[in-house]
């Protein structure tokens, strides 16, 4: 495996902290130009705020765009605390775009950021210009719920997750400090058994890193904040998805073993202004393989709206 380069256009510009309601922080971290057009980046469930891709990093700082990555409660550097509710992120979410100078933004979530960056669209139709959803979570309660999947699964398991979030959390935390040494096979192994496309993508030098960097850094501290996500996603979201009016973008692999792409699917056709893209034979981590044409059509979406 040939070594990884990154240049200084990649690494994160800026990391730092704010403090957001009830004396708790989020950590961040920003890549490209701090002048252009704000991005927020919506982690996957796990993940922390440096799950971007080298390639949407070098783009931004090209391309003059901003891309703020957040660290959800009890990750990385921020606050352990459990979400009740999706308006308890956006109100966070607004504090911390204040924080940072932030007036409008595009927002693109990953997995299980999905649900967090429709729910940023329906709080703020007027700041949010338009959203990138990468195989996102479907509501599994609720009118606009669909079945099966890890989301479903999940969703069963919620009143035993509900019970045993911290043990198990501080548990996991545990053995992932124990594991820490064998982090870079461990991600090998599990590149191994995905399916193809995910395995070409974990082959890559510089996503392997990234993933390291997510399993080293941001579970350093706690593992409940994946259960925090699980338990939110399980219940009813707070709003119906016909009631997003942002323009989402929506980018799913055929072949996703954890979010079916039936889900995206059946998102995509409940969202008054959405488009699918198919990434053929590719699976759960496809979208973070095309970040420059994701971002490309943010900024013309942008352009449009403007």
């Amino acid at each position: 495996m040939s070594d990884v380069t990154i240049s200084r256009s990649t690494e994160p510009r800026v990391e730092g902290t704010v403090e957001v309601g009830g004396h708790r922080r989020l950590s961040f971290s920003e890549f490209g130009d701090p002048h252009g057009r704000a991005v927020i980046w919506l982690h996957g469930t796990p993940g922390a705020r440096r799950q971007i891709p080298h390639e949407a990093r070098a783009y931004a700082a090209r391309e003059n765009i901003r891309i703020v990555g957040i660290d959800r409660p009890g990750i990385g550097s921020s606050t352990p605390y459990r979400y009740h509710d999706f308006g308890e992120f956006t109100a966070d979410l607004d504090i911390l775009a204040d924080c940072l100078g932030i007036d409008q933004m595009a927002v693109i979530g990953l997995s299980g950021g999905g649900p967090y960056t429709l729910a940023a669209a329906h709080a703020f139709p007027d700041r949010v210009v338009a959203c990138a959803v990468l195989g996102g979570v479907a509501p599994t309660r609720g009118p606009d719920a669909i079945g099966g999947g890890l989301a479903g699964f999940g969703a069963r398991m919620a009143p035993l997750v509900s019970v045993g979030r911290i043990p198990i959390g501080v548990s996991l935390t545990a053995a992932v400090r124990v594991v820490k040494p064998l982090a870079s096979p461990i991600i090998d192994l599990y590149g191994r058994l995905s399916p193809p496309g995910d395995r070409h993508l974990l082959a890559r030098p510089e996503f392997k890193a990234m993933f390291l960097d997510d399993l080293l850094n941001g579970s350093r501290k706690q593992f409940s904040a994946p259960f925090s996500d699980i338990l939110l996603f399980s219940q009813d979201w707070g709003f119906r998805l016909d009631t997003v009016t942002v323009p989402v973008r929506w980018w799913h692999g055929d072949a996703d073993h954890i979010v079916p792409f039936a889900h995206g699917e059946h998102v995509v056709s409940l969202l008054p202004d959405a488009q699918l893209t198919t990434l053929h034979g590719e699976s759960h981590l496809g979208g973070l393989g095309v970040a420059e044409e994701i971002l490309t059509t943010l900024m013309e979406l942008w352009d449009r709206r403007a």
